[in-house]
Order: C-alpha cells, then structure tokens, then sequence
C-alpha cells in the first residue's frame, strides 16, 4: 500500500514536470533574425554603435544605439524601443529615421530569448520590463545621452513592460504604446481558443501555472492595472482592424489612464507601415516631453 502511494505521488509530479515542459515549450517565442536591409534607410555607420549590455541574471542584451543626426554633440534626449514578443530590435527600425531626424537618439533593444540577446529558460513581460530597466541603466551612463530626459516606446508586450517600468520607477519622461494589449489573460485566453484548448480545465491549469513560473499574477502586471500609476505622459497607438489585439484594448487603457492621449490609425497589430505617416504626431509629443521649453 506504501509502495502504490509512492507510486501515485512519483506519477503526479512527473505529470507536473511533464506539464511544466509542455507549456514553456508551447509559449516560447520564436527567435527570428533580425531583417536583412533593416538599415537601409537609417542611420550612417558613423552613428550608429551596435553592443551588448549586462543584463538580468547574468545574460547580455544585444542593442543598437543610433545618434542624432546633424544636431551637435550632445547630451540628446534619448528614447528606448522595445519589440514585442518573437520580435525583435531590427522589426524596431522604422521608428529610427523619424526620431534621429528630430534630434533622438535611438536605443533598439532585443529581450532575453529575442534576436541576438542570451538565451533564458523562459521569457515573459516582467523580464521585458527588467530588460528594459537594464537598457535604461546603460543609457544614464552615456556622456551623449541627457540621463533626465528618456522616453519609452514599445510595441506589444513592449508596451506592456514599458508601461510597467514606468508605474513603478517614474524615471522617464513620456511613454509610447504601440498595440498594447489591456490584460494578459484576455491574451492567453484568446491563444487557447485559437489553439481549440478548451479553458476547463486545461486552460485554467496553464493560466495558473504561467503565473507561478513568472512569479506575479496576471492581475498585477496587467496595463489596465498598472497605466494608472504611470505619471508620464502617455500616447496610446493602436490600429482599428488590429485582429490580435482588439481596438477596443486601447480604448479600456485611456478610460483607466491619467490623461493618456490616444492615436487610432488604420491597420492591424504592426503599425510599421501605417505609423509612418503619423510619425509627426509621434515626434510632437516625445520632443514636448522630452525638450526644455522654448522660452519668450
């Protein structure tokens, strides 16, 4: 009877284990390469510094400073875009030409598991945001970078990191969400129901497993949780036909927010080709975050 107990409890836990591999492996973001010909409208090689940064855990961040162009020496105000999830730094490009036209300079970040950053055993958006906080430490300590005026862009579950980076540190000037989703578990569900996983009770147990593995609640790193206490200014940009993240996500987070301002363009979840007509809007509101005031 002892025997069968043991038994019994041996099966369970490598049930557990079993489980465990199954959904990290399933949630695994795919590490694409970064795209050929990514620069070829940016930057000259001059002002442009590719590099690793100490990060999280011992790993190194793959990242790519680009410099303003024509605008002095410096220090510059500086902004720093993070991907979203199985991006990576190089799908980040499109939004460098704008802002090193306007006297940015770019910080293009790749998370752990993504592009050219070290390998972890799993990667989620609390380590986006702790990846984030890395490359923001690296910046401050730039003679070419003004450390008091940093902005945040980041798309996806970039988004979401930065704006949970801002709600806890308030060491930046403005935050930029491209296609942030409103909570995670409205995101996972949505994955379960594309994968016909039904939610009881296989659903449930991942939902509760992903949440111990990252050691937070979906609840607490939720943007409709955490933009609320973000007191930069924000822009929300989403595109009205985004078909993984509804329209309607941006419209819940700007209820919540303390201001935040919101841009609807025309498109799906990757804004890169409908963002570029607007980039005016983009730049006005990062330069009155980030600039001194003109004065009289």
């Amino acid at each position: 009877m002892i025997a069968a107990a043991v038994a019994a409890t041996a099966g369970v836990f490598a049930l557990r284990a079993l489980a465990h591999w199954a959904i990290l492996r399933g949630l695994r973001a795919p590490r694409l390469p970064h795209p050929a010909g990514e620069m070829a409208q940016g930057a000259l090689p001059s002002s442009l510094r590719e590099l690793h940064i100490a990060g999280p855990n011992g790993r190194r961040l793959f990242a790519r400073l680009v410099l303003p162009a024509q605008h002095g020496h410096g220090p510059w105000p500086a902004v720093l875009a993070m991907h979203g999830w199985g991006a990576n730094a190089g799908l980040m490009w499109p939004v460098v030409p704008p802002l090193r036209a306007a006297g940015f300079a770019t910080l293009l970040l790749d998370a752990r598991c993504h592009g050219r950053s070290d390998d972890e055993d799993f990667s989620s958006l609390p380590r986006f945001a702790e990846d984030i906080a890395a490359g923001l430490a690296w910046l401050r300590q730039q003679p070419e970078i003004a450390p008091d005026r940093i902005a945040l862009l980041g798309h996806s579950v970039g988004a979401g990191a930065a704006i949970l980076h801002a709600s806890r540190q308030h060491d930046v000037r403005a935050v930029v969400s491209l296609s942030a989703f409103a909570h995670p578990r409205e995101v996972m569900r949505r994955l379960l129901a594309q994968h016909h996983i039904p939610f009881t009770p296989i659903g449930w147990y991942v939902l509760r497993h992903v949440q111990r593995v990252i050691g937070t609640s979906f609840d607490a790193i939720a943007p409709l949780t955490t933009l609320p206490r973000v007191l930069c200014p924000v822009l929300l940009v989403h595109g009205r036909d985004d078909r993984t993240v509804p329209f309607d996500d941006a419209l819940r987070l700007r209820a919540v927010s303390q201001g935040a301002e919101l841009l609807a363009l025309e498109g799906d979840h990757d804004l890169s080709a409908t963002l570029a007509p607007r980039a005016d809007v983009l730049v006005d509101f990062l330069k009155a975050a980030c600039l001194p005031a003109k004065q009289d």
